[in-house]
Order: structure tokens, then sequence, then C-alpha cells
């Protein structure tokens, strides 16, 4: 897996590369607790390079989610591939966050 972080506008966004599992999980929540730590409220998810994510990826993305929720800020979530939508779905998880097409619609709207 791969991060790559960018400002745009309000929005930090993590451009997410690779497989989110067991073995490198817990690397995407360190970075995603440290930007909330140093002040960062909203994030997109841009799962563009994304390709493979299990249980415990999910898992980082909810508590990603409920940390945004309990300081007023804003995860949203762009960009995914059919079948990471998929499991998306399949997990109720489409339903816990807001899923964009584009990064760019996430910014246009704020």
């Amino acid at each position: 897996m791969n991060i790559k972080k960018e400002k745009t506008g309000n929005f930090t966004v993590l451009k997410i590369k690779g497989r989110i599992d067991t073995v490198n999980s817990s690397a995407l929540e360190a970075e995603v607790k440290l930007l909330f730590d140093s002040g960062e409220n909203n994030l997109i998810f841009n799962c563009s390079g994304m390709d493979y994510i299990s249980s415990s990826g999910l898992r980082v993305f909810l508590v990603a989610q409920k940390k945004a929720i309990s300081i007023n800020g804003k995860l949203y979530l762009s960009n995914m591939q059919p079948a990471i939508q998929e499991i998306f779905r399949i997990s109720g998880f489409s339903n816990l966050f807001k899923i964009f097409d584009t990064q760019e619609e996430v910014i246009e709207i704020q």
C-alpha cells in the first residue's frame, strides 16, 4: 500500500494505492490518526488506486468515520473501483459513507 497526501481546498486528500489488508491497515490508521491529531478535520480518501480491502481495512475506514463525526469533520470517499464499491455495498458500508465518483465532485459541493 502507498499513501500520498495533498491539500485541496479545505480537504486533505489521501490517495490510496494497492491493498489495504491485515499487514498494512495499521499504517493507514496511523496516518489518519496523525492527520486528525494535527487538526485536520476534513478528509477525502481517493481510492482510485486501491485494488483490495479486507475487513481490517474496512475497520480503519469505520474508525476514521467515527472520529470525523466526533470532531464535526467530514470524511468522503471517491474514485472507487467497481470491485471495491461492491465490497462496500455487500458489507453495508456504502450506507455509512458519502461516496463520490470523483474527488473533484466532493470539492465542488463544499
